[in-house]
């Protein structure tokens, strides 16, 4: 049904469809209306708008409730239909909007269950990925038997939080203001702050007395030990860290509380993270970090010299800057080793991260390991169709000397591709090359990606094709969508 500018009722369709229920031919019904049956052709063509005296009689003659051809739910099963035909599968498919009316028209129910059919369709899919997800950590295939993982939610409480928290980064401006700002440098700042206001000393130690530890508070001595392994950025994250648990402990279970249903494990776990961020925002300043972090166009290198900082730090700080009055650009972060482990992943920049399993091999990140040190870059896609950039690089663990191996790692920071124009990494890119941009997925076991020469699993929520004479570039066929 529509209506013209001057409130005309147009209702062909309805009405052949009522014609057609009642049994009626064009001359029958045009009869009983009073009509030539061309008039009635012109009717049910749209072509002529009801009149008030058709629409009484219709409903004298027919028993027809009114109401039925001047409603509106039409509109509400066209917008319905261009959902279901605007889903990338039917690419290419999408039928122009006369036609979804003409399809409504003429059969209403055949439409209606088109949709019930793309609902269920889509609720398939993300039971099925949701499975799939749980699936690839073996210990999670039976989820309701047992609490979730600490650690995850712990992520999760920062995911919700938007790894932001206003009162932390407050309290690490306050003890920058007062004890950092006139300092030589961050690091004696720190200690004297820990001297005058708790009488504690810092020691840095040898390796073969730390043993396995790097950090070590000693309350009985009155000592922070610091182990030689540490580089001195590191070395002064540990004191800012021990300031949090001095200082803002009381601040950190208030945040905590915020969140019923806690496990211990999981409080303890938070406060560890939480005094993380605090001590991170003590070394880079919210204000004067995205500052600079602006005019320097994200150059992590020089934001690594300003602020004595190492690589990964400052790309964990990237992440937090989600201050609603002055937000930088929303990153998300990944760490992983040379295996393909996720260790650390933060995701203030909406980037879908699988819960358990590895990154997709197709994402650079990985090809950090083969440029160690070097910054490389690459723009992916995400099977939703979103588009990132994405910047990683290889970091080192800690020296233990000759014989003990040396960790490598590689950080993985990105971006909407909306923000990449930003960054200095961008430079020399074509942001609208299609040609530039990677397909990835999240992780094997979810991804639907046909002809993968990278996959290590097939998905789990499509049927394998197995045939004796047939051999793909992918190690699995499978059905797909189409």
């Amino acid at each position: 049904m529509v209506r013209d500018a001057a409130q005309k009722i147009f209702a062909g369709q309805r009405l052949r469809r009522l014609r057609r229920d009642l049994g009626l031919n064009q001359a029958q019904m045009a009869e009983g209306l009073d009509i030539s049956p061309s008039y009635l052709n012109l009717l049910e063509r749209n072509q002529r708008p009801l009149s008030a005296q058709l629409l009484l009689k219709l409903a004298d003659t027919f028993d027809v409730n009114l109401k039925g051809l001047s409603g509106d739910e039409g509109g509400r099963a066209l917008s319905d239909l261009k959902e279901v035909f605007s889903d990338p599968l039917l690419e290419g498919l999408q039928p122009a909007t006369q036609d979804l009316l003409d399809l409504h028209g003429s059969s209403p129910l055949a439409a209606q269950a088109l949709i019930t059919l793309y609902r269920a369709y889509r609720q398939t899919g993300e039971r099925a990925a949701g499975l799939a997800e749980k699936m690839t950590d073996l210990s999670a295939v039976n989820p309701g038997s047992r609490p979730a993982f600490p650690v995850e939610e712990v992520r999760d409480f920062f995911a919700a939080h938007r790894n932001y928290f206003p009162e932390l980064e407050q309290a690490a401006e306050a003890l920058w203001e007062t004890s950092l700002s006139k300092s030589d440098n961050t690091g004696s700042g720190l200690r004297q702050h820990l001297r005058t206001k708790h009488s504690i000393a810092v020691q840095v130690m040898p390796v073969d007395f730390m043993d396995q530890l790097i950090r070590r508070f000693d309350r009985h001595s009155n000592r922070l030990f610091l182990s030689e392994a540490l580089t001195p950025p590191t070395r002064n994250f540990q004191i800012a860290y021990q300031i949090c648990l001095l200082e803002y402990s009381a601040l950190m279970d208030e945040i905590i509380n915020r969140s019923a249903g806690v496990q211990e494990e999981t409080r303890r776990l938070l406060r560890i993270s939480l005094a993380s961020y605090f001590a991170g925002a003590v070394l880079m300043p919210y204000e004067r970090f995205l500052k600079t972090a602006e005019k320097k166009r994200y150059d992590i290198e020089l934001l690594c010299q300003r602020f004595d900082a190492s690589h990964e730090q400052v790309c964990h700080r990237l992440t937090t800057l989600q201050r609603p009055s002055a937000a930088g650009i929303p990153f998300f972060f990944i760490r992983v080793d040379p295996a393909g482990n996720i260790s650390k992943r933060l995701s203030a920049g909406g980037f879908h991260f699988a819960r358990f399993g590895g990154a997709c091999p197709r994402w650079n990140v990985h090809e950090a390991f083969r440029n160690p040190g070097k910054v490389v870059t690459q723009i992916v896609e995400m099977p939703d169709k979103t588009t990132y950039f994405s910047i990683s690089r290889t970091v080192d663990g800690l020296n233990g000397g000759y014989h003990a191996p040396l960790p490598q790692l590689a950080i993985g920071l990105g971006c909407e591709i909306s923000h990449a124009h930003r960054l200095v990494y961008s430079d020399g890119y074509d942001l609208k090359d299609l040609k530039l941009v990677m397909p990835i997925g999240l992780t094997c076991r979810l991804c639907e990606r046909v002809g993968c020469t990278h996959r290590a699993f097939p998905p789990l929520n499509r049927n394998l094709i197995v045939d004796e004479g047939l051999k793909t570039v992918s190690p699995f066929m499978f059905h797909s969508h189409e």
